[in-house]
């Protein structure tokens, strides 16, 4: 009988825990990618400050593999086709002034999409990484 209480409540404590949404699902799945992706390519297009980095840039590829990109490393159901973020930025001298901008925008875009500070840390966090491949140095 002790087994059988056990059991019991073993399975109402399995079942009253609800499962962490995954990060890609608390930035809103496919709709939130693409809402993060074409809101920061709005700010992108009217910073004075970082659009002449995108002057040559085919913006539909580049939506599309940024959209990826956060679809991938937010554990989405998505796998990033582009190449590394060092051959991806070679050449363009991007500036920490220029990161921060574009990190500025990003955090602007997700406060505005009503995504918990929480998730946007997380997201923010697998990002920073890519600062040493993106940069000037």
């Amino acid at each position: 009988m002790r087994w059988l209480i056990i059991l019991v409540l073993t399975l109402i404590t399995a079942c009253s825990q609800t499962p962490t949404p995954s990060l890609y699902q608390q930035l809103g799945g496919d709709a939130g990618i693409s809402a993060i992706t074409d809101g920061l390519l709005y700010e992108i297009e009217h910073d004075s400050r970082i659009v002449h980095h995108f002057a040559d840039t085919d913006i539909e590829r580049f939506r599309r593999l940024l959209a990826e990109q956060l679809c991938e490393i937010s554990g989405g159901p998505c796998t990033y086709t582009g190449g590394s973020m060092a051959e991806s930025h070679t050449g363009f001298n991007i500036t920490l002034a220029d990161y921060d901008a574009l990190v500025g925008h990003l955090i602007k875009v997700m406060q505005q999409q009503h995504i918990s500070i929480s998730a946007q840390n997380q997201l923010l966090a697998l990002l920073a990484p890519m600062y040493k491949d993106i940069s000037y140095h």
